[in-house]
């Protein structure tokens, strides 16, 4: 009896470990100072300060763009994004970090996301009557609400999106000890393709979820605590970067 006990011990411990992700492999620092990594699980360089120190935000970005420069290098092949190319142009209230409307992420001339080039837009009652009375042509489960309801949730919509580009942007925030933030190299978000999860990553040898990706970035080049699935700070995160990306077609899957 008691070595069927020990046997479903050791199976049920292996079946809860089976689901967790690899941590990220740095090597060894030589030199007494600090290891960091990008989140490709390969890329790493030592940097000159004692483990446990945060960088500044300008030393940070250095670091950052020493990694990412080799890992260009690396694959010349590769087209990572410069700059965001979402659809999203509400001006963020996270002022200073490059979020909000930009020649990278402004709408195409012509028509809104969707939209057939140079079609005007089809007019709304929104100047016609208040937000509350709005002849609206919702149906089924919406019919019952307001032009005025729908305001409100356009901008507590807005205000996540805002609270995530402002986590996204801030290495305390995300809970980071050294100083990097998600931004230093993914700028407005770019090159997180939300729209192509789920899939398999290399570096979690497992098929993955956008929420997967932010905490292995934030476990390893960042150098803080897993988010849970369903805190504030990880709904906001996957609010930002989906918002940035508004428009695009679902292409799970793609690499």
């Amino acid at each position: 009896m008691r070595a069927i006990t020990i046997v479903l011990m050791v199976t049920a411990c292996a079946a809860a470990g089976a689901d967790e992700a690899p941590h990220h492999a740095l090597p060894k620092a030589r030199h007494g100072g600090t290891v960091v990594g990008l989140c490709d699980g390969q890329t790493a360089t030592e940097v000159k300060v004692a483990p446990g120190t945060t960088l500044s935000r300008d030393q940070a970005q250095k670091v950052s763009d020493e990694l990412m420069s080799e890992w260009r290098q690396k694959h010349p092949e590769a087209a990572w994004d410069d700059a965001a190319v979402a659809q999203n142009t509400t001006p963020s209230s996270d002022v200073g970090h490059g979020a909000g409307t930009s020649k990278h992420n402004a709408p195409p001339t012509g028509g809104a996301p969707g939209s057939q080039t140079g079609v005007p837009p089809k007019p709304t009652t929104a100047t016609k009557a208040p937000a509350a009375t709005q002849p609206r042509d919702q149906a089924g489960t919406y019919a019952a609400y307001t032009g005025r309801d729908e305001l409100v949730w356009k901008a507590e919509t807005q205000k996540f999106v805002d609270e995530g580009n402002a986590i996204f942007h801030d290495a305390k925030k995300l809970g980071g000890t050294i100083g990097i933030s998600c931004d230093m190299c993914h700028p407005n978000a770019a090159n997180t393709h939300p729209e192509t999860y789920p899939k398999y990553q290399v570096q979690l040898q497992r098929v993955a979820l956008l929420r997967d990706m932010i905490n292995w970035c934030i476990e390893n080049p960042v150098k803080g605590k897993a988010l849970p699935d369903d805190s504030r700070t990880m709904r906001a995160l996957e609010a930002y970067i989906l918002a940035q990306r508004k428009g695009q077609k679902l292409d799970y899957g793609k690499h």
